[in-house]
C-alpha cells in the first residue's frame, strides 16, 4: 500500500489561495475515483475538488473555514501501489473533529456552517411556597406555585392608587393579583410577591406569561465561505469609496400598462416579462451618453477604465448570501432575451451552478429587493465598479397631472457613486435619462 497526497489546485487566473467551505469526505471513509472530496471558494464562486485515485482517507489538510495556499496538501489517502508519496514524508497534522464533512444547504452555493449554540448553564429555579387563595386552592405554573384566582369575572382587584401605580411600573395586570389585605386588598407586598413569581418561576414573565420570559441563550456562527468573501468586499467598498447617493421619483404607470400588454401578446410563447428587464434596457441606453458610470476604478494605480460593453451585474439574493452574477454584453440583448438571461444566472447562484465567469467581470450594478424593496435604499457599490442602481417598490399615489388629483403608480430609483470619479451633478443627470426612458417606453426601442 503507498500513500497518495492530493494539493491544493491551481484553480487560474493568478488565484494563490482558497477559502475550504466543506469537506464532504473524512477520515477513515472510503473514496473512488471522481468522488467530489471537498468544496473550495474564490471570489463567490464554489469549486469542487474531486479525487484521481480510489483509496481509504488517512488525513485531512485543513478545517471548514481555513484559508488555504495553492500547492498545499489538501488530503491524503492510501492507495493501493507506491502512491505519490515517498516512505517518512511528514504528514500534516490531525485535524479537529470539527472538519468533518459539513452538510450542504441546499440551494445556497457555500454550506453555511454553524456552530452549536454556546451552553447556558442555570442554577435551579426555587420554587415559590404554596399561596392558597380564597377558596383554599393553589396552581402551579413554570415551577412555581401561584394562587388560583377566584375573583369573579368583572370584579375590579382592590387597590390603594400607590399599589396601582407600583404595578404600573412593573407591567402588572392587577386583574391577576390575588390580594391578601382586608377584604382581599392588593397589597404592595402581593405586588412583589407576583412579580417575583414572574421572574423567578422559569417557565414564563411576569405572571407566567411567556412572552416576557427572561432568555440568555446565545449561538456563535462562524463568518466563513460566501458570508466571509460579502463581509470582506462591502468591508472594503465602504473603506476605499466615498459614496454618494441620488434618488428620483419616477412615474412608471405607462411602463407597467405596456409590460401588460405584452405579456397578454407575448407572455405564452416568450415568456413573462418584469419590470427588470425594462430598466436594464434604460440602463444600457443611458451609459452611452454617460460612460463614466459604465466604468471600474484602480484606485491603487490611479486609473479609471471605462467600457463601451456593458456588463451588467445583478444582486442575487441566495441563501448563503448576496451575489452577483453578471449579464455579460446586456447591450445586446433584447427585453425577452435579458428576462431569459436573468432568470437562468439566477437559478445557477441560487443553486450553487454558477460559473466563476458568470460571477465576476462587471462593469455596472443593479440592485432590487423586489417587492421588499421599501421607499428608499442606498446600495453599497461593488467594487471596483463606480456606480450601482438600486431599484425600489412600485406602490399606487395620488398625484397631481393638468390640474386633476389621479391615481399613478410610482417607484424611487436610487444610484449610488463612487464620488472621487463621478461628480454629482452627472449621477443626477443619469438617473434623469434613465427616468425619460422609463416614463416614456417607447424610446427604449428607438434609437
Amino acid at each position: 500500500m503507498g500513500i497518495h497526497v492530493i494539493k491544493m489546485p491551481d484553480i487560474g487566473e493568478g488565484i494563490a489561495e482558497v477559502e475550504l467551505v466543506a469537506w464532504n469526505v473524512q477520515v477513515g471513509d472510503t473514496i473512488v475515483e471522481d468522488m467530489n472530496l471537498a468544496d473550495v471558494m474564490t471570489d463567490k464562486a464554489t469549486v469542487e475538488i474531486p479525487s484521481p485515485v480510489h483509496g481509504k482517507v488517512l488525513a485531512l489538510g485543513g478545517k471548514v473555514g481555513d484559508v488555504m495556499a495553492v500547492g498545499s496538501e489538501l488530503i491524503r489517502i492510501e492507495v493501493e501501489g507506491a502512491g505519490n508519496v515517498k516512505d517518512g514524508a511528514a504528514a500534516p497534522a490531525p485535524v479537529a473533529a470539527a472538519a468533518a464533512p459539513a452538510p450542504k444547504a441546499a440551494p445556497a452555493p457555500a454550506p453555511a456552517v454553524a456552530s452549536a449554540p454556546a451552553p447556558v448553564t442555570q442554577a435551579p429555579a426555587p420554587k415559590a411556597a404554596p399561596v392558597r387563595a380564597s377558596g383554599g386552592a393553589t396552581a402551579q405554573t413554570g415551577g412555581a406555585q401561584r394562587p388560583k384566582i377566584t375573583r369573579a369575572v368583572g370584579d375590579k382587584p382592590i387597590a390603594s392608587p400607590a399599589v396601582r401605580n407600583h404595578a404600573w411600573d412593573l407591567g402588572i395586570d392587577l386583574q391577576h393579583v390575588m390580594g391578601t389585605g382586608t377584604a382581599g386588598r392588593i397589597t404592595h407586598e402581593d405586588i412583589e410577591a407576583y412579580a417575583k413569581q414572574g421572574t423567578i418561576g422559569g417557565a414564563g414573565g411576569l405572571g407566567g406569561d411567556p412572552r416576557y420570559a427572561q432568555r440568555a441563550d446565545e449561538e456563535q456562527i462562524p463568518v466563513i465561505g460566501l458570508r466571509r468573501k460579502i463581509a470582506q468586499k462591502m468591508q472594503d467598498a465602504k473603506r476605499r469609496i466615498p459614496h454618494f447617493t441620488y434618488v428620483e421619483e419616477i412615474d412608471v404607470t405607462e411602463l407597467e400598462a405596456l409590460r401588460g400588454k405584452l405579456n397578454q401578446k407575448h407572455g405564452a410563447a416568450r415568456g413573462k416579462l418584469t419590470m427588470l428587464p425594462f430598466i436594464m434596457r434604460a440602463v444600457v441606453l443611458a451609459v452611452r451618453d454617460f460612460p463614466q458610470m459604465n466604468a471600474r476604478f484602480d484606485d491603487e494605480a490611479g486609473v479609471v477604465t471605462r467600457h463601451s460593453a456593458v456588463h451588467l451585474g445583478m444582486a442575487t439574493q441566495t441563501e448563503a448570501g448576496l451575489m452577483v452574477p453578471v449579464l455579460q454584453h446586456a447591450e445586446t440583448l433584447d427585453l425577452w432575451a435579458t428576462a431569459t438571461e436573468v432568470s437562468r444566472l439566477a437559478a445557477g447562484a441560487r443553486t450553487g451552478k454558477a460559473s466563476r465567469e458568470e460571477l465576476t467581470g462587471s462593469t455596472i450594478t443593479i440592485t432590487s429587493l423586489g417587492a421588499l424593496g421599501g421607499i428608499v435604499t442606498t446600495p453599497v457599490i461593488n467594487s471596483p465598479e463606480v456606480a450601482i442602481v438600486g431599484v425600489n417598490r412600485v406602490v399606487e399615489r395620488p398625484m397631481i397631472r393638468d390640474g386633476l388629483v389621479v391615481a399613478r403608480k410610482m417607484m424611487n430609483l436610487t444610484t449610488s457613486c463612487d464620488h472621487p470619479v463621478v461628480d454629482g451633478i452627472h449621477a443626477a443627470e443619469f438617473v434623469q435619462v434613465i427616468r425619460g426612458y422609463l416614463e416614456t417606453p417607447a424610446t427604449l426601442f428607438v434609437e
